[in-house]
This record gives C-alpha cells, sequence and structure tokens, in this order.
C-alpha cells in the first residue's frame, strides 16, 4: 500500500452506498466510514462538529442519490438536496478548514455524442442525475483544495441479461477504481475514471458470458447517446508504472 495512506486520516461520506461497501473491504488503514447520524451532509453543524472532533486532512465524498436514475425525474428535489446542497455544505466546511474535498462526479456530464471527451472538454449533461451532479462539482471546484473524479463504474458481474451493442462507454468495476483510489487522492483537479473505450455488449461480456445484445432502440422510454466515451490518457499517465493497475482498465 502508498505510505501516505498510513499518514492521512480520510473520512468517507457514503460508507453504506454500493461502493463504499466495496472500500470498507480494502481495509486501508486510514479510510473511516461514519454513519449518517453522525456525518449528516445536509446539515451543516453535523458537519462541523464531526471535523472538530476528527480533525481528517480529507474527506472523499460518495454519499449521494443515483439510482433508480428514474428517482431524479419524480422527485428532482430530492436530487438537488442530496447531490447539490449536500455537496455543497460539504464544501463550505471543507474550505472553513482547509480540508481536501475529493468527489465521485459521472461520465454522464459530457455530451455523450462525439465521445472521447477530455477533462477539458465542454459538459451538457441529458438527464437530471447528470444535471445534479454537475451541480455537486460546481461547488467542488470553487475549492481550492479539491479533486473531481469523472466516474463511469458499475457492479462485477454485469447483473443484466441484456447489454446495449451499440452504446460506446468507459464501464470499469467498482473493485477495480477501489485499487486506483491511492494512487488519485494527492491529485487535484478533475480526473476521467473509466476502462478503455467499449460498447455497452463488450464490457459485459467480460463477467456475464451469457449476456445478449440489445440495440439502444429496441429500449423503450430511453434516450441513449450513441458515443459517451471519455479520454482517460491522464488516468493512464498517473498508473503507468504499475502494470497490474493497467490491464484493470
Amino acid at each position: 500500500m502508498i505510505s501516505y495512506l498510513k499518514k492521512n486520516k480520510i473520512i468517507v461520506t457514503g460508507g453504506s452506498g454500493r461502493f463504499g461497501k466495496i472500500l470498507i473491504k480494502k481495509n486501508y488503514k486510514n479510510f473511516f466510514f461514519p454513519l449518517k447520524k453522525q456525518l449528516n451532509i445536509l446539515n451543516l453543524s453535523s458537519i462541523k462538529n464531526y471535523i472538530k472532533k476528527n480533525k481528517p486532512s480529507k474527506i472523499l465524498h460518495l454519499a449521494g442519490l443515483s439510482r433508480p436514475l428514474k428517482i431524479h425525474d419524480e422527485d428532482p428535489s430530492k436530487s438537488i438536496l442530496l447531490n447539490i446542497v449536500g455537496t455543497s455544505n460539504l464544501a463550505i466546511m471543507c474550505q472553513k478548514f482547509n480540508i481536501k474535498l475529493i468527489y465521485f462526479s459521472t461520465s454522464y456530464v459530457y455530451p455523450g455524442i462525439k465521445g472521447n471527451y477530455k477533462e477539458t472538454d465542454n459538459l451538457y449533461p441529458r438527464s437530471n442525475y447528470a444535471w445534479s451532479k454537475l451541480g455537486g462539482e460546481a461547488a467542488v471546484h470553487m475549492i481550492k483544495k479539491s479533486l473531481i473524479l469523472r466516474v463511469c463504474m458499475t457492479e462485477k458481474p454485469f447483473v443484466h441479461d441484456y447489454a446495449l451493442s451499440d452504446i460506446y462507454l468507459n464501464f470499469i468495476f467498482q473493485e477495480n477504481i477501489a485499487d486506483f483510489l491511492p494512487y488519485l487522492i494527492n491529485r487535484s483537479g478533475i480526473i476521467n475514471i473509466g476502462g478503455l473505450k467499449r460498447t455497452v455488449y463488450e464490457f459485459a461480456k467480460i463477467s456475464n458470458p451469457k449476456v445478449k445484445k440489445i440495440l439502444a432502440k429496441k429500449v423503450k422510454d430511453v434516450k441513449y447517446r450513441k458515443n459517451m466515451s471519455m479520454n482517460i490518457d491522464k488516468l493512464k499517465k498517473i498508473i503507468k508504472k504499475n502494470k497490474n493497475l493497467l490491464k484493470k482498465l
């Protein structure tokens, strides 16, 4: 393990979520996972009191509202509160106490038309979920000591019976991103995090050989963007000396 994980105290919000549970299993020594009753991102006093008591050097912010995606349309106020207001509250307190804030955003903030999006490219969310994550980015970006990770990840194995054969993105397994984290948390700015450009079907076959193809136009009530792939050159440069990590892209 990289040595700085033994020196810095890193608080992780959202430890009860899917990715949070994977991080807990990694057993990184200086990662701490407060319960919601200990650290409530919707309550500034709760955040302030927890920070003053525990004195972290970094906060890794995973907490928020993600699935089901339709909930962001059905109840946008909940999406605003958890993904924008909650993140803004953390940003305020991180600024106040000079704490680095690391924020998990999404690849869906990009337009999804031409693909190969770099961190500096223009953004255009096409869903309420993506807008809510970009709203969180706006607050985090205003903090000098911050890192925004635009992530495209999913569970292992691929859980669906069908996978899109005409939609490109950068899916990567959550376990692999957990392995990347020690190499990322001391960085700043914005980094695209994902695997190699593939169709959803090509990725799904890695862990589910029985998965079947489906075209995007066959999926009812959902409009997919054809090429949501990101440019991951920055990530590759960070992990280039570790062959085992490169194999996980």
